[in-house]
């Protein structure tokens, strides 16, 4: 049993607290883009650009910043990472009254985001038992559609009556507040096991691939599918409403993923190779005109095409018990990639070929992504030494004889 250290609700209270509030930043920027364009003449462009340019920070940061957790621990981590959205948020509010400062702030707060994610992940490996770990990881992922959430509920609530810089202000006593949920006294990782370095980075580089594939088709998704929507005559409150749909059915399926991964030994590869799969045939039916296709498109390309990152971050650490954030870092580096370049490519697409065009190469890029994955699974479990179940060996870290 456990024997020492904070309890699992703690542990998972706090993930999602820290990868939640580390998120607020951008996601806010991108709720209130409206109000801030008012003020900062920020257009579309502009809006896109700047996400972009994040996600392509989040990737450069991505790998070194797990090594750093894994040598010197959760707890110190994602006490950093909070401040550091909170303090950079409290810039933005008071310094930005420019796109071009805005766009220095929000990328230097890149690397809070990317601390905050593999932190979590590092306390969620070390802490949580074995048997609620794929749950926690499900619930932990579901903190990216809360922090959507938080940042649309600022805009009629806060930013209307109040101005957006204020949503600002509030997002980072909202960071603030979840210190308290920080790890305390979360000691470093242990070195990575010497037998695993030779293949595993690889194959890790070969999942980062299959992640970045399937990362810019959820991304291309959830940015675009209004707009697509309404120009093949959906009503945009109908659209709006589907894309509220589909973001729902992927955070319960994120949840229900992990409860499902705590009960299965493996096939977790597998199984984020199927929903990624399933995912693409849903994309496919987007561009087809039509309510119902619209309807049915987004349960399977949302519902299951959105749904995988906490399943394969459970299964790298399963395989990386000793290195989590390095091992999820690494993968995390082509997911940020794909963040930015999805959207830059689908843009480019649907504006000289048109939306149909682009629904179709996004499936395509999903099913690649499934096929790339196994591959990837493949090599890192044939360069591991460790063949067994790697359950047992995170639940050993945490109990005594």
């Amino acid at each position: 049993m456990i024997t020492s250290g904070p309890t699992t609700f703690r542990v998972a209270a706090g993930a999602i607290a820290v990868t939640t509030s580390t998120a607020l930043p951008v996601f806010l920027t991108g709720a209130l883009a409206v109000q801030i364009a008012e003020d900062l003449h920020l257009d579309p462009a502009g809006l896109g650009l700047a996400v972009a340019l994040y996600f392509a920070v989040s990737a450069t940061v991505a790998l070194p910043a797990g090594r750093i957790i894994d040598r010197f621990g959760s707890g110190v981590s994602s006490t950093a990472a909070v401040v550091g959205a909170a303090v950079f948020m409290l810039l933005i509010a008071g310094l930005a009254q420019s796109y071009r400062s805005l766009l220095v702030l929000l990328l230097a707060s890149a690397w809070c985001n990317v601390v905050g994610q593999l932190s979590s992940n590092s306390s969620l490996a070390r802490s949580m038992p074995a048997d609620r770990l794929g749950l926690s990881f499900g619930a932990k992922q579901a903190s990216v559609p809360i922090a959507t959430l938080l940042a649309g509920v600022a805009v009629p609530a806060i930013a209307l009556p109040l101005g957006w810089r204020w949503s600002f202000v509030i997002g980072a006593a909202v960071a603030l507040c979840a210190l308290a949920a920080t790890p305390r006294g979360s000691r470093p990782a242990r070195p990575p096991l010497p037998a695993a370095r030779s293949a595993t980075p690889l194959a890790l580089a070969v999942i980062g691939a299959a992640a970045s594939l399937a990362a810019a088709a959820a991304n291309a998704m959830t940015i675009f599918l209004v707009a697509s929507s309404v120009s093949r005559g959906i009503a945009p409150s109908t659209a709006g409403l589907v894309l509220t749909l589909g973001s729902v059915i992927a955070l319960f399926m994120r949840m229900l993923h992990g409860w499902l991964a705590d009960r299965r030994p493996t096939g977790h590869f597998a199984y984020v190779a199927g929903s990624l799969t399933l995912g693409a045939i849903g994309v496919a039916l987007l561009a087809l005109p039509g309510t119902v296709p619209l309807l049915v498109g987004v349960v399977l390309g949302m519902g299951l095409g959105w749904s995988w990152p906490g399943l394969l971050q459970f299964a790298i650490i399963r395989l990386n018990p000793s290195s989590p954030a390095t091992a999820t870092g690494a993968v995390q580096v082509g997911v940020y990639a794909g963040g930015c370049l999805g959207p830059l490519c689908f843009g480019f697409i649907a504006m000289h070929f048109g939306f149909a065009t682009g629904w179709i190469l996004v499936a395509g890029a999903m099913v690649i992504a499934a096929c790339v994955l196994m591959i990837g699974r493949r090599m890192l479990r044939s360069g591991s030494p460790h063949k067994r179940d790697d359950r047992t060996t995170v639940a050993s870290e945490h109990t005594s004889s």
